[in-house]
Formats: C-alpha cells, sequence, structure tokens
C-alpha cells in the first residue's frame, strides 16, 4: 500500500495451510527472493543503465534543492533500540561489509541498487524520498565530525561514545546532504540514533522517507550482524 492508497476495509486471516508466519510474512520472502534474482542478473552495470533517466532526475532534484538552500540543512532522526548486541560487534560487522562484497549492504534495503567504491570514493545509489540518487559519502569517520560539533543532534560522549559523520555529495562536488550516527551500548545491548539532514528547500516527505530509511536498513544490518556474532 502507497501513502496515497486508504486502508481496505476487508481483512484476510491465515487460519490453517502453510506454517512459519504471517501472510505477510510470506510475501516479504518472496518480494526479497524476486528482488534479489533481479539485482544478480542485472549486476551493477545493468541496474545503473537500468536507472540512469531516474538518477539523471534525482540527481538534478537534489543539485538544485542544494542550490535554492544556499548551505543550510534540516534534521530528523531515527532511533533504534537492540537488545543482544554490541555496538562494537556491530560496527566490526559494518566495516567488513563496507570492505567486502556489496551483496548484505544492497540486501538490507529494496532501494539500495550500489554500494560500493570507485575512483572518486565510497559511491551510493539508492533512493531519496521518491528519487533515485547517485552520490558519495565523504570522510566517513570520527575525523568528520568537525561539521556537526555544534549540532543539536551530537549526543554527549559518555553516552554515546561511537560517532561517525559523513557530507553525502554529488560527482561534481554538490553536497547535498548530511548523515551523523551515533552509538552507545546498554546493559541490554546498544542505542543508535541515525540523523539525516537535507537541504531545507526538499519537501518534508523526503527527509520522513529516509527517517524510514534507515529503521529498514539498520535493521537488517544488525540482524545480519547478531547472525554473524552467533
Amino acid at each position: 500500500m502507497t501513502d496515497n492508497q486508504t486502508p481496505s476495509p476487508v481483512t484476510v486471516t491465515l487460519e490453517s495451510g502453510p506454517t512459519g508466519g504471517s501472510i505477510d510474512d510470506f510475501e516479504l520472502f518472496y518480494a526479497r527472493r524476486a528482488l534479489d534474482r533481479f539485482r544478480t542478473r542485472l549486476g551493477r552495470q545493468g541496474l545503473l543503465d537500468l536507472l540512469a533517466d531516474d538518477i539523471e532526475e534525482g540527481n538534478a532534484f537534489l543539485r538544485e534543492s542544494a542550490r535554492t538552500s544556499d548551505g543550510d540543512f534540516k534534521a530528523g532522526t531515527t532511533v533504534l533500540t537492540t537488545q543482544g548486541l554490541t555496538s562494537g560487534a556491530f560496527l566490526d560487522w559494518m566495516d567488513k561489509a563496507f570492505a567486502g562484497d556489496e551483496g548484505p549492504l544492497l540486501a538490507a534495503h529494496p532501494e539500495h541498487y550500489v554500494m560500493g567504491t570507485d575512483s572518486i570514493g565510497a559511491r551510493v545509489v539508492e533512493n531519496i524520498g521518491p528519487h533515485v540518487a547517485d552520490f558519495y559519502m565523504g570522510g566517513w569517520g570520527t575525523a568528520a565530525l568537525a561539521w556537526a560539533t555544534d549540532a543539536e543532534e551530537l549526543l554527549p560522549e559518555a553516552e554515546f561514545p561511537r560517532k561517525m559523520s559523513s557530507n553525502l555529495f554529488l560527482a561534481d562536488g554538490t553536497v547535498v546532504g548530511r548523515a551523523l550516527i551515533q552509538f552507545g551500548d546498554t546493559a541490554e545491548g546498544f542505542t543508535a540514533n541515525l540523523t539525516v539532514y537535507f537541504p531545507v528547500t526538499c519537501p518534508d516527505e523526503v527527509l520522513e522517507h529516509h527517517l524510514r530509511h534507515y529503521a529498514v536498513e539498520f535493521r537488517n544490518w544488525i540482524v545480519v550482524a547478531a547472525a554473524a556474532a552467533a
């Protein structure tokens, strides 16, 4: 169901037959399997060719948003809590994942198309709201926190000792966003504060959808990291 559709007054309940989950669980499994098949068959370059027009349009939208915002950004934050895994174990998995095959990174979200490195840097092709964008993440790590030192979203060092940030920029150098992620361990696991910044002239739905995007991708990455650590 899309944001523009109203809920159906009809309900359907699985009473007997297949086991192992709900109808929604079954649909999610088959959707992921079909998506993985298409990604594998097309390959990275095939996906880029297929999405070329969408990427051109999406990047033009972000470039114009950056121009009309004149360096001003608005932020939103998704907060996730995890039980049964430390932030250190998760970030160790993330480091290895970004240094290796992009398969596990792509699988975390249906709208991930490319995650890898080329001559410019760490490249990401994914949806930013309804737009498909091709951008780079530069200066990722604790050394890149200088721009965020005055951000209200920067959490106390004692509570969230693991902090990383990055500019999001197009191939021509236009900064179209920023990311600030912070992790702090708890007695049960850890809390993740995931903040994204977009140009102020971007529609609010772009920011809202990326907060949802964060929730989906990081939940799935955390689950895979926990399985790897078990």
